[in-house]
């Protein structure tokens, strides 16, 4: 990895950290040396870049400093995004960290893309619901109206609030906020007989329900690794 390449990889450790993280810390995700983080975080600050802390302590960003945009629409940062995360398929290590750090930089562009995951095999299409509505609405936070048949072929009018889709093993999931459940549920995509994208919306809503779906329920959805 080229220098800038390292000094690029240190900021955007800094910035998704939610906390202090160490030097170790970002020697094993960067697969550098520990005095080689220190020279890069030392070169950094001396350049003004606004990282507080000290070895033993650990380093933080201070909130507000941006980097410039990559040059991509959001259609195209979720569909490499997608691909990113697919690359989990070839088993080759050393690639999905590259698509890894890759896609650190695409999140900072488009951070809809954190949205959007996969396992590590694909599905088969078909699915009755236009995904580009879906993932419109999830960006945008609208609510969609849908006609849903369950495991036991009964069907149900839902409007739900789509959180994130998962683009899984045998079936596409849109994990949502059902208000006729008054809770968080997971929406297969061959199950969805109709949907029709609502001009409602769940503004500012949305993240905190992701945040507790993460923390309660994905691990038992999404097994597998992924961006």
């Amino acid at each position: 990895m080229s220098r800038s390449a390292r000094l690029f990889e240190i900021i955007q450790l800094l910035r998704n950290a939610k906390g202090p993280i160490l030097a170790r810390e970002i020697a094993v995700a960067l697969e550098i040396s520990i005095r080689t983080v220190y020279r890069d975080i030392a070169s950094l600050q001396a350049m003004q870049t606004p990282i507080l802390g000290e070895p033993g302590v650990g380093y933080v960003m201070r909130k507000g400093y941006d980097l410039p945009p990559i040059n991509f629409d959001v259609e195209e940062a979720e569909a490499i995004s997608v691909g990113l995360s697919l690359i989990a398929r070839t088993g080759d290590p050393g690639l999905w960290r590259s698509a890894g750090r890759a896609s650190r930089k695409l999140h900072e562009a488009a951070p809809s893309t954190r949205r959007l995951l996969t396992s590590a095999w694909g599905i088969e299409s078909g699915a009755t619901v236009n995904l580009s509505e879906v993932r419109l609405a999830i960006r945008n936070e609208n609510k969609i109206l849908i006609d849903y048949c369950d495991v036991e072929g009964r069907e149900t009018k839902r409007t739900i609030w789509p959180l994130v889709l998962i683009y899984y093993v045998d079936a596409g999931l849109i994990v949502a906020w059902c208000e006729l459940r008054e809770a968080v549920r997971h929406f297969r995509l061959d199950r969805i007989i109709r949907s029709n994208l609502q001009s409602d919306d769940f503004a500012g809503l949305g993240e905190p329900l992701i945040e507790e779906w993460e923390a309660t329920q994905m691990a038992g959805v999404l097994p597998t690794r992924n961006l």
